[in-house]
């Protein structure tokens, strides 16, 4: 691999940020030769085609995930090293990912500051892994090679699709009191109407909401509010995102009257994006979503109305949010 034109295949089906993945590269004048896929077959086909140097991967890949394209690149193109970009968090996917001969793996949340010095660390024959990683299992995974204790990385980002607006209460009702009963914080993200049924509905169930709401161990927010600080320019910026989600956890916390409180949150951020027509901004706000659910151990919630996706050309969207989230409940 010469220092002065290396070849980079760039793998990614979120236009936005293939955009960015190029833009960054750009600033090394040794990659002359950049090119682009967007699903699992396109990178196996270009893979074979130009041998590049570097293949930036993602994982969430349409057609043929990035781990299946991976091990068909190692034999048409084995010379070519894969470096992962990836919103997967999990210790186990990187564990995976690395046994396939990848030289690195770069949360997408992360990739803001380390997309370049991974990319030189791999080019220089080395491996890397995200810092962000290590907080879930990746570094043992680096050291010893053994798989992390699964009872020990737990990631629920759950979405589920009500077919009514009294379906929608329901479903939030059941989530938030399934955390009271534990004792759990709850951070209750909702538009001004939900959130006032939904006070109501628990407080005729016998739950002392007003008390939770003044100790702090009930965050009541509303959507339009939150995403003001979330977003820059009309997208989820992922510093501020991990910002925000990170204090508010963190004060949900601190107000719970177990020693180790599991924080419970609900809402309706990304559908709120998605309602406005901001659907790539929607996807992008769910991954970092569903990056904070593994990184701080949360549960997390997130509702849809089921008769905004019936229309047809809608349901490849319904398949991009579903893939987002590690469980998906029926429609």
């Amino acid at each position: 691999m010469t220092a002065l034109t290396l070849r980079v295949l760039v793998v990614d089906d979120f236009q936005p940020f293939r955009r960015f993945v190029c833009s960054a590269l750009r600033q090394k004048p040794e990659f002359e030769f950049i090119h682009e896929a967007s699903d699992g077959l396109e990178a196996i086909h270009k893979a074979k085609e130009l041998q590049p140097d570097l293949i930036l991967l993602d994982i969430g890949l349409p057609a043929l995930n990035g781990i299946a394209a991976a091990r068909q690149i190692r034999e048409l193109a084995a010379r070519s090293k894969i470096l992962f970009v990836s919103q997967e968090s999990s210790a186990e996917v990187v564990e995976e990912a690395l046994n396939l001969g990848a030289h690195g793996y770069v949360a997408k949340t992360d990739a803001g500051r380390e997309l370049l010095a991974a990319v030189e660390a791999v080019c220089q024959g080395n491996r890397f892994v995200s810092s962000g990683l290590s907080s879930d299992g990746a570094a043992e995974v680096l050291s010893t090679g053994r798989r992390p204790d699964h009872n020990k990385i737990t990631r629920r980002h759950e979405v589920q699709f009500y077919p009514d607006d009294a379906s929608f209460l329901v479903g939030f009702t059941r989530f938030i009191e399934s955390a009271l009963r534990r004792r759990n914080p709850v951070i209750v993200i909702a538009a001004g109407s939900r959130r006032d049924r939904l006070l109501a509905g628990l407080q005729a169930r016998g739950w002392d909401v007003a008390s939770a709401l003044q100790q702090g161990s009930y965050i009541s927010l509303d959507p339009s509010d939150t995403l003001a600080s979330l977003m820059i320019n009309d997208w989820p910026d992922s510093a501020r995102v991990l910002k925000v989600a990170g204090d508010l956890i963190t004060q949900a916390a601190r107000a719970a009257e177990t020693d180790h409180p599991r924080v419970a949150a609900c809402g309706e951020c990304a559908p709120t994006l998605w309602m406005q027509g901001k659907v790539d901004a929607a996807i992008q706000l769910e991954r970092l979503w569903d990056d904070i659910a593994g990184r701080f151990d949360v549960d997390i919630l997130c509702g849809y109305l089921w008769s905004d996706f019936q229309r047809k050309e809608n349901s490849h969207i319904y398949q991009r949010i579903c893939r987002e989230h590690s469980t998906v409940g029926p429609p």
